[in-house]
């Protein structure tokens, strides 16, 4: 997400137009900002009073899994279960979504080698060379 517009920014474009009695679209290429821009923070002025940017809500983490220990016990038990299935399985009712954002957390996976295999393949030119 883009990085709001900072208040003292604000207070100058805004400032430029109430105080110097230039138009919307001077400031707007002055400032090197759009018109839609200033026209938002002018109806915030209105509503508000104030110029501050609106609060933004946070990214939620899913808060369903807080005890990691006691879902590690569950993953170790019922670690053989498609996550749907563990999803049922949870003592709380949560998604595959959730239980594969858990099994991330925790560092679980699937795969039976952790590391990636060399490739034993030869080249053409190698097999030339041997014989």
């Amino acid at each position: 997400m883009a990085k709001a517009y900072s208040y003292d920014f604000r207070c100058k474009v805004i400032e430029a137009i109430e105080l110097d009695g230039r138009k919307k679209y001077e400031v707007a290429e002055f400032f090197n900002i759009s018109r839609n821009t200033i026209n938002l923070w002018l109806r915030r002025k209105a509503e508000t009073g104030d110029l501050h940017e609106r609060p933004r809500n946070p990214l939620n983490p899913s808060t369903k899994l807080t005890d990691l220990d006691e879902f590690r016990k569950f993953v170790r038990a019922n670690g053989d279960k498609t996550q749907p299935q563990m999803a049922e399985l949870w003592k709380d009712d949560i998604s595959a979504r959730t239980i594969s954002r858990g099994l991330q957390k925790i560092g679980f996976t699937r795969k039976k080698r952790p590391t990636a295999t060399k490739n034993v393949m030869k080249k053409s030119d190698e097999l030339s060379s041997s014989d």
